[in-house]
């Protein structure tokens, strides 16, 4: 048999091998790749769910950290990988964002991966120095219209999702803040709590201590519902700005071509870990509401996040250098 007979065939018989290695797998140990260090909050989501879901899978899921190039290394050893479910990625938002901020990446990261589920989201909320005179968004806003380029507001990175809420309200307050970008979020809440900075848009844990100390004062969370942590604070709907909604957010994907019923069983399984009670109070520790939705929903979801994260960096024409 020539090689173009050969390869003609394996062609035709390769959706009907998609069944039964869907049906089989995993029948090894499955390799999730983080793209960033350990200990970071991405590594730390991944693997206590990892840690259960594999519970459900009867097989290890073994994370390895691929740091390097804002977790583009690890993406693209993904994005080449084999479709047969051996490798798969755990990514945060980012992976949507990172694309409209580096136009020269190997891999389409909508395209070139498969959505499996989004595990958790983290609401993100609005905090400034006390010694600031407001109190609410609106009177942010009004603040910073009346102090044009003198508030200053505080992000853990370039582009990241702190980053963009702070453009984002800019935009929807008509106002001129001027961004101060740190390396993390921990330099960043210090000169925050110092008056360095005044305000700034984060997760939950990490301003928390400051907070209950009365160091930082939160004034809104930018979510579609008011967050269990903070009961009192109002949604950014509530505070007059209904479309200043953004969160951090963390996800699977595997290979272009997955089959869906590995994606649909590996969905399964996190969705019973995301749910098991030590998993769901570990991810609240980490300010992470648990998701667990499905390949389809998730892949609308990716896709809607990357326009309105495009159209940020565009508006405010946010580059990497």
């Amino acid at each position: 048999m020539t090689i173009t007979r050969r390869a003609a065939l394996a062609a035709s018989l390769a959706p009907l091998a998609a069944p039964a290695l869907a049906q089989d797998w995993p029948s090894r140990p499955v390799r999730c790749i983080v793209p960033y260090p350990p200990g970071g909050p991405t590594d730390l989501v991944g693997r206590v769910v990892a840690q259960r879901a594999q519970r459900e899978l009867g097989q290890p899921l073994v994370i390895e950290n691929k740091a390097g190039a804002s977790g583009t290394i690890g993406s693209a050893e993904v994005a080449r990988a084999a479709p047969d479910g051996q490798v798969l990625l755990v990514n945060a938002s980012a992976h949507v964002i990172i694309p409209h901020l580096n136009r020269n990446l190997p891999y389409d990261a909508l395209n070139d991966f498969t959505p499996i589920t989004n595990m958790a989201m983290v609401p993100l909320i609005a905090l400034v120095n006390p010694r600031l005179p407001v109190r609410s968004l609106r009177e942010l806003a009004e603040h910073a219209k009346a102090n044009p380029g003198r508030v200053s507001y505080a992000s853990s990175s370039i582009g990241g999702a702190q980053h963009l809420a702070g453009e984002m309200f800019k935009m929807l307050a008509g106002v001129d803040m001027v961004h101060v970008p740190y390396r993390g979020a921990g330099p960043a809440i210090q000169d925050l709590i110092a008056g360095n900075v005044q305000v700034m848009f984060d997760s939950v844990p990490a301003g928390a201590s400051a907070v209950r100390e009365g160091m930082l004062r939160p004034i809104a969370a930018l979510n579609a519902r008011r967050i269990a942590v903070h009961p009192d604070l109002p949604t950014s709907a509530e505070a007059g700005f209904p479309d200043l909604v953004i969160s951090t957010w963390y996800g699977f994907w595997g290979p272009a071509r997955l089959p869906a019923a590995i994606a649909e069983r590996m969905q399964r399984a996190i969705a019973v870990a995301v749910q098991d009670g030590e998993v769901k109070a570990r991810l609240a520790t980490l300010g992470a509401d648990p998701v667990a939705d499905t390949p389809a929903a998730f892949d609308a979801f990716c896709r809607s996040e990357s326009e309105k994260f495009g159209a940020i960096v565009r508006r405010a024409n946010i580059t990497m250098n």
